[in-house]
């Protein structure tokens, strides 16, 4: 890990614990599921992206950091196409997060990633969208998590750890076919 993100994180978490709200007895008190920001559905697909400070992305640093499933991580888990306008992500639903270069260096994009799972610890599983094909990658069609509708195909090859605190709580649903096509391709490739 380089100095700049062992760095990085420190000041991160020192934020985190000055900026946390503070209880009666002056401990700091967890935020409750109704005191979490919502989802929001997006059909729209002319509809502009929900605004959010551009200076670090949800998922990048800290707890809810976004990171890669381990092999038994993915192995564990259970798909099941549950789509609901909720306001909480659920598999078969795009939401945005922080991902991580393969390299770890610190550097990454904010993407759309494909929920496919929730894990056993709360979080979800997720695969990360492009709208270029690459070989391997699956066709999930296109949606409102593209502001120019186009086709979107997801990574099969990266499962990824996303929690709530890691995304952007903004989604969009796609297709049964599309899901179950998708997860037979990270099935396949991971021998889940």
């Amino acid at each position: 890990m380089s100095g700049g993100s062992v760095l990085r994180r420190a000041v991160q978490a020192l934020i985190d614990a000055l900026t946390q709200p503070s209880g009666k007895d002056g401990q700091s008190s967890r935020k409750t599921q109704a005191d979490r920001p919502r989802a929001t559905w997006r059909s729209d697909t002319s509809a502009a992206p929900a605004t959010y400070d551009a200076t670090e992305s949800p998922g990048q640093n800290g707890t809810g950091a976004t990171r890669d499933l381990t092999t038994a991580e993915i192995r564990a888990l259970r798909t099941e196409y549950a789509p609901d306008r909720d306001g909480e992500p659920d598999p078969g639903e795009v939401v945005w997060t922080w991902v991580p270069y393969v390299e770890y260096d610190g550097r990454g994009k904010d993407r759309p990633v494909l929920i496919i799972a929730k894990t056993p610890d709360g979080a979800w599983a997720a695969c990360y969208l492009s709208t270029k094909h690459h070989r391997g990658f699956v066709s999930i069609g296109s949606g409102a998590w593209d502001s120019q509708g186009r086709e979107s195909f997801l990574a099969p090859e990266r499962v990824l750890r996303v929690t709530s605190e890691g995304m952007r709580r903004e989604s969009a649903g796609i297709g049964r076919e599309h899901f179950d096509r998708a997860v037979a391709a990270v099935k396949q490739l991971h021998r889940a």
